[in-house]
This record gives structure tokens, sequence and C-alpha cells, in this order.
């Protein structure tokens, strides 16, 4: 798993990695698209408290790091939880802070088949991508003699403003974004091989680091 998105999660969740898409059939025999995520339990590495933090949240460890990639400040940070080092750390808030302590583990139980959930991760790279792929910019005529094609156009007059704001569409690199996918549904529920099965896509690559949350 490479890199992963940032900021706190405002609602219950866990951690997981996208194994891929596959497939299954209802009772009916229509096929329902699914994302199988492994979802082992996360540990709770650190409580956040409102008196002290200005908010309550709990922070998550997920999947394996070796001891020599830690700097000495976050090999102590995580021993608190336990002897696991962990390559992933998200805070998660909504939870109850009386019901959990630091070791603790969170698991896929907190949710249940068939519930409707909220799904975070990174899209996918694309690499340095035009107007039309990245903005999806209608371009001009396509006619004989037309030079405007599928160039972006004006981005500013040199009178005024003599600049381009910040934030103006342009060409660059498109995806590695923070994605929230809403309302996806768990069709199937692996307790024992900690699988969940997601109607639908989820955000990322295979292999890639997502948040299960509730809605």
């Amino acid at each position: 798993m490479g890199k992963t998105f940032n900021g706190s999660l405002r609602r219950p969740g866990i951690l997981g990695r996208k194994i891929g898409m596959s497939q299954i059939f209802d009772e009916n025999g229509n096929m329902i698209p699914v994302t199988i995520v492994e979802a082992s339990p996360s540990v709770v590495t650190f409580k956040k408290e409102q008196g002290k933090d200005g908010y309550d949240a709990l922070q998550l460890g997920y999947g394996n790091k070796r001891e020599v990639l830690f700097t000495k400040p976050e090999l102590e940070h995580q021993k608190k939880s336990g002897n696991l080092l962990f390559r992933f750390l998200k805070e998660f808030r909504g939870f109850d802070q009386t019901t959990y302590n630091v070791g603790d583990q969170v698991s896929m139980e907190i949710f249940e088949e068939n519930e409707k959930i909220n799904v975070v991760g990174l899209s996918k790279g694309k690499g340095f991508a035009g107007v039309h792929k990245r903005h999806g910019f209608g371009g001009g005529r396509k006619t004989h003699g037309s030079h405007f094609h599928r160039a972006p156009g004006s981005i500013g007059a040199c009178a005024f403003p003599s600049k381009v704001f910040k934030g103006m569409r342009m060409p660059g690199h498109k995806g590695v974004d923070r994605v929230t996918v809403v309302a996806l549904q768990i069709i199937k529920m692996n307790k024992e091989k900690n699988y969940l099965l997601i109607k639908g896509a989820v955000p990322g690559k295979n292999n890639d680091l997502v948040a299960i949350i509730k809605r």
C-alpha cells in the first residue's frame, strides 16, 4: 500500500485494503458487482479528548511496517498501544470514548450486512492531463480552418486583472485525490477471514487503503 488520504473522518468506521472487484449472484439470479475489501481489525493507538485536544476522536492503526522505517518519536507513540507497528494511522470521530481504550481492537462487527456505508480513498492517478480529460472541457469547433480544438482558451487579460487567478482550471496532474463514495451497501461479511463485499466500486487501485465509515 502506497500513498493515503489526509484528514480525519467525522464518523465511526474501520480501515481496510481494497483487494479488487468481482461479482456475485443473488437468489433470483441477478448479477451484483462487488468490491472485495480486506478489513482486518484496526487497533486504537491514541485517544483524543474534548478537554485536552478540542474534540473527541480515536486514532486507529492498520497495516504493518518495519521498525527501522520509524523515527524515535513515532516508535514511542505507537508502542503505547502494544508491540505492533502500524503503517497507517487515521482519526475517526463519533465513537463512544468510554467504550474503547488504547490497545483495543475495532473490527467489522460495528457494521451489519445490507447496511449503507460511505467509503473514503484516493482516486487512481492518471498522470498529466489536458483540460478535456481533467475538467471535461468541450473544446472548439472541429471545422476547416479552425485553430482552436483542445486548447483551454483565455486564462486572464493582460491589462486587468494582470494575473491568473488561483484555482483556474488548467492542464495538470489528474487523480490521487481524496474521494468519498456515499451510500454503498455491504452485501456480505466474512468475519472469519475479515472480508467485506461492498456493492459497486470504491476509490483507488488494488491494495490501496480505504476507510469504511457509517452514514
